[in-house]
């Protein structure tokens, strides 16, 4: 399988390049990227199969050439809201299988509507195959499948966990595009679903989420893809909702920051480099340091399912354990080239375009995972640990009995 890597050498890029090219179904991988020198580098790293190009994604002809010599594209290239549409046109017109990373509902439903078109040209595409969206997504089949009919589902991960590690980005004069898309998903108006419709409201609405094992804890609205595209597979669903938490204080900081671009005071750009600059948010413990969190503390990154079962009201929340090192760069990179393997591999066989709960198997997909995580689980079922309504205990000891 040839791949072609768009944005290969960033922040996220870089580690989906080395977890794709370490599949032996991968004859040849091209880090393209629009510093040219960067993705020789890249490339360099990641050894004799893979070569670096110089490309500007904008460019229609240089980007078609590529995506011609490619049988799949994993797309790095952010943000998303700018450049995720173009890029998967381009590749359904080239007949080349796409991959992304996208994480901004905006996007995600325009390309979404590129269904058809992919379908009639025989290619696949997944959208939003990191880790939220992504992980989180599969963390919310897992959980609804728990329950006989699933009413509401949250996806939640930790903004201070979110944030980059050292050298993923934010150093040079021009914001992280991770930075933008936060700033982006957290002014103007969001798109989420609620009372079995798609309603725009403001981000960073504070609820209170109870979640078995853990307890009652505030967290806060913020735009992502899971909100819209969790309704499309579940049927039954009444809402869907993506939230982040943090300290108080810091969503008291981002909210100023955020109005200063609803206002007109800055622009989303000027925004985020003042976020990088404040560094707002605390040190958050790494998502591979799960399992030692404090019983009463929400999980770095969850879904929750509420429904019935049995004929009761009842709710499950499916927590990943642990996780690759290293910040969101690796934990976002690695499911991305996970896909190219399962591509090679045939286990993502669904033409069209989808989300990953549409098309990419829970189970065959962590089973991956795990062995890029550190702490490994001991077993593959062991990398989510499932906390249910209808049974007694919290998150520390779900831990010990799913890891003993």
């Amino acid at each position: 399988m040839r791949v072609l890597a768009l944005g290969g050498s960033g922040a996220m890029g870089r580690h989906a390049v080395h977890t794709a090219i370490a599949d032996p179904g991968v004859a040849e991988l091209v880090v393209a990227d629009l510093d040219g020198v960067a993705a020789a580098r890249a490339a360099e790293a990641a050894g004799p199969r893979a070569r670096g190009v110089a490309v500007d994604v904008q460019d229609e002809a240089a980007l078609e050439r590529l995506l011609r010599e490619a049988d799949v594209v994993m797309n790095t290239v952010g943000p998303f809201f700018r450049f995720g549409p173009p890029i998967l046109r381009a590749a359904i017109a080239a007949g080349c299988h796409y991959l992304d990373i996208c994480d901004d509902w905006e996007p995600t439903l325009e390309m979404l509507s590129l269904d058809a078109r992919a379908r009639d040209a025989g290619v696949i595409g997944v959208i939003g195959l990191g880790a939220s969206p992504g992980i989180t997504n599969l963390l919310a089949a897992r959980a609804i499948g728990e329950l006989d009919r699933v009413d509401e589902v949250f996806t939640v991960w930790s903004l201070d966990g979110a944030a980059s590690s050292p050298g993923e980005g934010g150093t040079g004069p021009e914001p992280s595009a991770a930075v933008v898309h936060g700033i982006h998903q957290m002014s103007g108006r969001i798109r989420t679903f609620e009372g079995g419709a798609l309603v725009d409201q403001k981000p960073l609405q504070r609820f209170e989420l109870e979640v078995p094992g853990v307890g009652r804890h505030p967290v806060w609205t913020i735009g992502h893809p899971e909100s819209v595209t969790l309704p499309r597979t579940f049927r039954t669903l009444r809402r869907s909702t993506n939230a982040c938490f943090t300290r108080p204080s810091s969503i008291a900081i981002l909210k100023l920051i955020t109005a200063a671009v609803d206002f007109g005071f800055a622009s989303v750009e000027r925004a985020a480099r003042w976020v990088e600059r404040l560094e707002v948010g605390e040190q958050e413990a790494p998502l591979s340091a799960t399992a030692e969190l404090p019983a009463d503390r929400l999980p770095p990154l969850f879904a929750l399912a509420r429904g019935t079962r049995g004929g009761s009201p009842a709710s499950a929340a499916v927590v990943l354990a642990s996780a690759p090192e290293g910040g969101m760069g690796p934990i976002t990179g690695v499911p991305l080239g996970l896909g190219v393997a399962m591509l090679a591999a045939g286990e993502l066989t669904q033409t069209g375009v989808s989300a990953p709960e549409a098309a990419v198997a829970p189970g065959a997909f962590f089973a991956r995972l795990r062995g890029y995580c550190e702490p490994v689980p001991p077993r593959p079922e062991a990398l989510t640990v499932t906390l249910r309504s209808w049974e007694p205990g919290d998150l520390n000891e779900a831990f010990r009995s799913a890891w003993a």
